[in-house]
């Protein structure tokens, strides 16, 4: 009996994995999703000799490689050839028509991602490569099955190859880039290079919680399967549980696709990933192997290359910053210039290393671009423009702010402030500290923060505390009058009832970011629990990795951070995780999406408000939404749940209604 309730979990999780995922209509709740899985979890670990690499369970990863093997692709993986303009993909079109005059096109949005080959062996997934020099590529296979989006089984017993690009959704990388900000990483420049080192981590779990996904654009032995067309391929990859791009489309006139092009490049900003351009494919299977490849590219198709928004600007100055780690990142102030629709003045330049390859100056002219549209970014120096007085950058590895030798980390090109008293990094640790992701202390923000610094009124957590016996002296600073300090200090006041959460965000431990913390805090309830936590009882959490779990452990082992955490229990601060009540209200059970911006609230401070009324807050509309909340710039959220009938409240209704159980 429990052999064959293990199966029948397993295909019922499968089939639920590709509603979700595949056809974007799941059929269950996440809760019965979520039950179902636990139940499976426990029957395997109870009865090991069932045991299947392609269980739906090992999508959380855990397996910590010491490197990737190498291993060649059964067919090679060819480039794409580009064009960059209407005539160029006309005369595409011309070279083969004066010998092919007849033939469809199948039209795909071209993911900004990173490509991967999937082997099937009898159904069952047993190898996924990066594409590598095309020949040769990485087995990534331990990383690729955390991604829900690729099923590990077919629902048919096929050996075959089957191709996609993972990408990262932009709310995803919006979101990592938040959680490495405040653990004091560097950034990832755009969604594509956040994909491409995610897939590459020796950790599995830390893929697993990244939640990459993938669009299959191609089925490499399609014809061996009696699939005589790439379109009727796509169809049939989908009824196997892959996801296919919903904007792939089929037409006979190169001006017809010509028109889908254009209309592609004008949904470009309201898409979910990013995109960077259109891939063009003629549709016969056969005529593609007539049409032939060159030894880098397949003629029978190509892709029309969008060119990123760029402008012309002067470098103005480039200083360092310091992080609360310690890390420094170099700089570039610009002269202001307009890109996607937003002005630019300043640029990070992430290493020294990245200003050396550029040859970046001071005052010269260069180019610069929104990397994937958001983080601005330099492309490269106009060299032709620059300036007599152009001046290299000197770096005298020294702390910009203490002024001691700063030091390099083995494997890590970035350079660090390990002075423990260097203002750069306690103003910052400050500084994040009392932000909203962290103790939320209204009235101590940044300016604030550096002020009280300068006045040697705020050098440690510890001082925050106990800034309400100097309230004379503060009062004598500018812009702290007494109403404006009796409300800071109020605030620091009630910030003691903050949840655990916040602390573990606030204290800044190294790779525990918000996520993280989030996960910590459910889990042990107390800083005392946490505290007392061991390497292998960390590690042996789903979520936890070797590297948190060992920052963890070291951050615990120091005599400064027991003193710190000692000393905030014994001034009032509670440091446990509450039990979350929720409030019963017209959003009980429901499922809610958000859209667009609100006025009243954050995204993060509307999702949690909802959930407190008992709502399900997902990412995704879906045929099970029961609400869309759709605040300003709402956009293709917004059209999909007007396409399914979803009920779409405007900012108003939503206020209207939470305002009831505000004063209730």
């Amino acid at each position: 009996m429990s052999k064959e309730r293990i199966v029948q979990l397993r295909q019922l999780l499968r089939q639920y994995n590709i509603e979700y995922h595949g056809y974007d209509t799941p059929s269950v709740s996440d809760e019965v999703y979520d039950n179902l899985m636990q139940e499976l979890i426990a029957l395997e670990k109870q009865y090991p000799e069932f045991s299947d690499e392609n269980s739906p369970t090992q999508r959380v990863g855990g397996v910590v490689l010491d490197k990737f093997n190498k291993a060649a692709h059964q067919r090679q993986m060819l480039s794409l050839s580009n064009v960059y303009s209407n005539e160029q993909l006309q005369s595409f079109d011309e070279r083969l028509k004066k010998d092919y005059p007849t033939f469809d096109y199948v039209v795909e949005a071209k993911i900004d991602g990173l490509a991967i080959s999937l082997m099937y062996e009898e159904g069952k997934l047993v190898l996924a490569l990066t594409r590598g020099d095309g020949v040769v590529g990485e087995d990534v296979t331990h990383n690729v099955k955390t991604i829900k989006s690729i099923p590990l089984t077919l629902d048919q017993p096929l050996t075959c190859e089957v191709r996609g690009e993972i990408y990262m959704p932009k709310a995803v990388f919006t979101q990592l880039n938040t959680q490495r900000q405040q653990e004091g990483l560097a950034l990832f420049a755009n969604p594509r290079n956040a994909a491409a080192g995610t897939i590459r981590q020796l950790d599995s779990s830390i893929v697993a919680s990244r939640n990459l996904s993938m669009y299959a654009y191609y089925w490499a032995d399609a014809l061996d399967h009696n699939m005589t067309h790439h379109d009727q391929a796509l169809e049939k990859l989908k009824t196997l549980g892959f996801k296919v791009n919903p904007l792939t489309k089929t037409f006979q006139d190169v001006d017809k696709v010509i028109e889908y092009v254009d209309k592609i490049y004008s949904l470009r900003d309201s898409l979910e990933y990013d995109i960077d351009g259109v891939v063009i494919k003629v549709n016969d299977l056969l005529l593609q192997q007539e049409i032939g490849t060159t030894s880098k590219t397949p003629k029978w198709a190509t892709a029309y290359k969008f060119v990123a928004q760029q402008a012309e600007t002067t470098v103005e100055d480039i200083f360092l910053s310091v992080g609360r780690t310690g890390k420094l990142t170099p700089n570039a102030k610009l002269t202001p210039v307009t890109l996607a629709q937003t002005q630019v003045g300043y640029a990070q330049l992430h290493n020294l290393d990245y200003i050396k390859k550029k040859d970046i100056r001071i005052h010269d002219v260069v180019l610069v671009q929104k990397a994937g549209d958001i983080i601005p970014e330099v492309v490269s120096v106009v060299l032709d423009k620059r300036p007599e007085d152009a001046i290299a950058f000197e770096f005298d590895y020294r702390c910009p702010m203490c002024q001691q030798q700063v030091v390099s980390l083995e494997d890590e090109v970035d350079v660090y402030c390990i002075n423990p008293n260097c203002p750069g990094k306690i103003v910052e640790s400050l500084i994040h500290y009392a932000s909203k992701e962290a103790l939320n202390i209204d009235g101590l923000g940044e300016k604030k923060v550096q002020q009280l610094y300068e006045a040697h009124l705020l050098t440690t957590i510890e001082d925050i505390y106990m800034l309400k016996d100097k309230k004379q002296e503060i009062m004598k600073l500018d812009k702290f009058a007494q109403k404006s300090v009796d409300a800071l200090l109020l605030a620091i006041e009630n910030s003691k009832q903050a949840p655990l959460v916040r602390y573990l965000v606030g204290l800044g431990i190294r790779h525990v970011g918000s996520k993280g913390a989030s996960m910590l805090a459910d889990h042990f309830k107390s800083m005392d629990a946490l505290q007392n936590a061991t390497f292998d009882q960390l590690v042996s959490i789903h979520e936890v990795g070797p590297a948190m779990a060992q920052s963890i452990t070291q951050f615990f082992a120091q005599d400064k951070n027991i003193k710190l955490i000692n000393y905030l229990k014994e001034n009032g601060c509670e440091l446990i995780q509450p039990t979350t009540t929720t409030q019963d209200s017209f959003f009980t059970n429901k499922t809610i999406v958000l859209t667009g911006s609100l006025s009243r609230y954050s995204r993060s401070e509307a999702k949690k408000l909802l959930e407190s009324l008992g709502a399900k807050v997902t990412s995704a509309v879906s045929s099970s939404t029961d609400l869309l909340v759709a605040g300003d710039d709402a956009g293709s959220k917004l059209e999909k749940a007007n396409k399914l009938n979803v009920q779409v409240w405007d900012e108003e209704t939503f206020l209207k209604e939470v305002e009831k159980y505000e004063t209730s």
